[in-house]
């Protein structure tokens, strides 16, 4: 069935059934041959309401970066959570301790302050210390975990001859929709710097960043690569947690003309919809998503940019051309927004969130949530 795209609300996330299904084959295909561990990374997808479809394919877990990601993979997933936060509070590590079957320490100050905690929690929890490999070729400093001064991971300089008791495995995180040539690097210098405490855990977690469902990715090497790993520390359980990988290019976010505004030698579509507050990626990457029926600006094609119904100045993003000239009420549909969109919007200026839906192609919309006042009223007090 053919998208309709009239039958969908306007602003709205939509994901495409089909295109995830067909992600999740894959992912789960590289889980099989590589034998890593494969789970969903909710800092870069979190729409609960298709987890049932994740369940069909054997993932049923999830990475939490705070209580809350936990708490969704515990109700929601129906599993304890691998759980990595920069920092942990004194208020939340008790009920993250019951969410969690792993917990990650961002440095060597955390683990001693809550490793007692655990303990004395009973839980059999397995616990991990995240490096810094010192190597990461992701070019937005932004997103860089490795950049000089980083406050994420501890550097192997300051870890003695042999980790603390208590530690199970290792966590490294230096990939951003990066090849398996990237991580190949990357393990380089991971093995160079921590090499000597493999020996001394049950577990290292890859992090994410592996864009496996890109097209053009070179699969196979990065199940060799995991493999070729395995084979020299086979005692090792390998673990990685991408996030958009698992949503990647599997919708879009409908939107609508509302306003056509002229300055001198520029044209600005006015929409119903956010770049700073509904893909903020496209700002803070930035990158320039592409919208259906339009290319980059072409010499003789009505060409426009668009622009956000935020007061934010900055809230615009262009040029696009179009075969015909752009009208009031005209539907604009970005694709492939659903990784890092809805988990980082938010309500700026109080306008109206994206409502969020599936389309199947047998029933066709389904809408699973709408958005209004009290969501905005309610972040406040």
């Amino acid at each position: 069935m053919a998208i309709d795209f009239s039958k969908i609300p306007s602003p709205c996330y939509v994901i495409e059934e089909t295109r995830l299904r067909n992600n999740l084959a894959l992912i789960k295909k590289v889980k099989e041959r590589s034998g890593a561990e494969i789970i969903l990374a909710f800092k870069g997808f979190a729409m609960w309401g298709v987890f049932p479809i994740l369940n069909e394919y054997g993932f049923k877990q999830a990475t939490a970066s705070s209580l809350s990601e936990a708490r969704l993979a515990f109700e929601e997933m129906g599993a304890p959570a691998h759980t990595y936060a920069p920092v942990y509070t004194d208020d939340d590590i008790d009920e993250i301790i019951q969410l969690s079957s792993h917990i990650t320490f961002n440095s060597l100050g955390q683990f001693e302050r809550f490793q007692s905690r655990i303990k004395a929690s009973g839980k059999s929890i397995s616990v991990g210390l995240r490096v810094n490999p010192e190597y990461s070729e992701v070019a937005t400093t932004l997103y860089n975990p490795c950049s000089p001064g980083s406050r994420l991971g501890i550097l192997a300089e300051n870890l003695g001859e042999s980790l603390p008791e208590g530690v199970n495995g290792l966590h490294f995180h230096a990939l951003c929709e990066s090849d398996p040539t990237e991580l190949q690097k990357v393990l380089g210098s991971f093995e160079k710097l921590f090499g000597k405490y493999l020996s001394q855990v049950k577990w290292v977690n890859f992090g994410g960043g592996h864009l496996m469902t890109r097209k053009g990715y070179d699969t196979e090497l990065l199940i060799n690569t995991i493999q070729d790993f395995k084979s020299r520390y086979p005692h090792l359980q390998v673990i990685l947690e991408p996030g958009s990988a698992f949503a990647w290019d599997t919708g879009f976010l409908v939107s609508t003309v509302e306003d056509i505004v002229e300055n001198r030698n520029t044209t600005t579509a006015i929409l119903n919809v956010s770049f700073t507050a509904h893909m903020p990626d496209c700002l803070e990457m930035p990158y320039k998503p592409l919208i259906l029926g339009a290319s980059d600006e072409t010499t003789g094609k009505p060409t426009y940019r668009m622009g956000g119904n935020s007061c934010l100045a900055g809230d615009f993003m262009g040029n696009w051309s179009f075969e015909q000239p752009l009208k009031i009420g005209d539907k604009i549909i970005f694709n492939d927004m659903i990784h890092y969109t809805m988990v980082k919007t938010n309500t700026f200026n109080g306008i109206k969130h994206p409502s969020i839906g599936i389309w199947n192609e047998k029933k066709g919309f389904i809408l699973l949530r709408e958005f209004g006042y009290e969501d905005y009223k309610t972040r406040l007090s």
